[in-house]
């Protein structure tokens, strides 16, 4: 899926909040929900409008990011 049709942050939706695309459902309400400890299927009966593949895509991109952040703390360490 292109980020595009997994999220979007419009000032005229939830005042800017990233949101899941097509939706009004924030993408924190996902981790949120995940370290309450709901599970995913449980996280997409409370918000039928977030599609599954838009919920695993945003964990996949979220668990770049956090790879990327750790590599380059180490490279600036290394430094």
């Amino acid at each position: 899926m292109k980020i595009d049709q997994v999220l979007n942050s419009d000032p005229e939706i939830v005042s800017g909040a990233v949101v899941f695309a097509g939706t009004r459902v924030p993408v924190d309400a996902l981790f949120g929900n995940l370290a309450s400890g709901l599970s995913l299927d449980e996280f997409l009966e409370e918000f039928p409008t977030v599609e599954r593949e838009q919920a695993i895509a945003a964990l996949h991109l979220a668990s770049e990011h956090i790879k990327s952040f750790y590599r380059w703390q180490n490279f600036e360490s290394a430094a």
